[in-house]
């Protein structure tokens, strides 16, 4: 009975420093000052917002990140601070074992640029509005004309299957917005457009356009089209 109750003490004891010392070492870790911050994009859109103002919103109103104590840190403040930036899709702030405060951080990726009057801006991946850099211009289509709210997501998803389609996104250089609705676009290489209608079928539309260009191509006769007219199903009519 009594080596039970020894065995008992000592087991309670044993808890009972390491308790401590992982509260001291947690406390005096906690009032040690970060040794530097480092900002690490991700994904293939880097450039539209530099390292530099990424740093600025990530150490907030401190002069720098060696003069911030970990326990002053509120990550989720930070990441918040971040993801509110109009050029920023995600971010993820910790800190590393050796004291660095890190941000990795994923820009949003544009998919056309709406030109609407007085109003230039892209639309991003998602669908939302995304401000024009000063540090770098996307090659995305160039959109005029009035998007309809109502078929807005339709439209996002149009720029999405071109910037995802390795020949759309090389071949799709602008989209005219029609006052009725229906879409206008414009190649890069030859001087036809495009009549592509109403955002319906839009998927079989390019289907038909892509086969009509490769037996085109291969027949030299892209040169000699003014129009290409997808707006019928499954059909591509071509004017001269």
């Amino acid at each position: 009975m009594k080596l039970f109750n020894w065995t008992n003490t000592r087991i309670v004891l044993m808890i009972g420093v390491v308790l401590f010392l992982f509260s001291f070492t947690s406390k005096r870790n906690g009032h040690r000052k970060l040794t530097k911050s480092e900002v690490v994009f991700v994904g293939e859109n880097t450039l539209f917002i530099k390292q530099e103002t990424v740093n600025k919103l990530l150490i907030e109103n401190n002069g720098k990140a060696s003069s911030i104590e970990k326990d002053k840190l509120d990550l989720n403040k930070l990441e918040r601070n971040l993801d509110s930036n109009d050029m920023i899709e995600k971010s993820d702030v910790f800190v590393s074992i050796d004291g660095v405060l890190k941000a990795v951080v994923k820009q949003k990726t544009p998919v056309a640029r709406i030109i609407n009057g007085n109003r230039s801006f892209y639309i991003d991946y998602k669908g939302g509005e995304m401000p024009l850099s000063n540090n770098f211009a996307a090659r995305v289509p160039l959109v005029s004309g009035e998007i309809n709210k109502k078929n807005s997501e339709d439209f996002a998803q149009l720029c999405r299957d071109i910037y995802d389609d390795d020949f759309l996104k090389k071949n799709i250089i602008a989209i005219q917005i029609m006052p009725n609705g229906d879409l206008k676009m414009f190649n890069r290489n030859y001087n036809y457009q495009i009549e592509f209608g109403k955002l319906s079928n839009a998927s079989q539309k390019f289907k038909d356009y892509k086969a009509f260009f490769q037996k085109a191509v291969v027949d030299s006769t892209l040169y000699k089209y003014k129009k290409i007219d997808l707006r019928f199903t499954s059909q591509v009519v071509c004017t001269k």
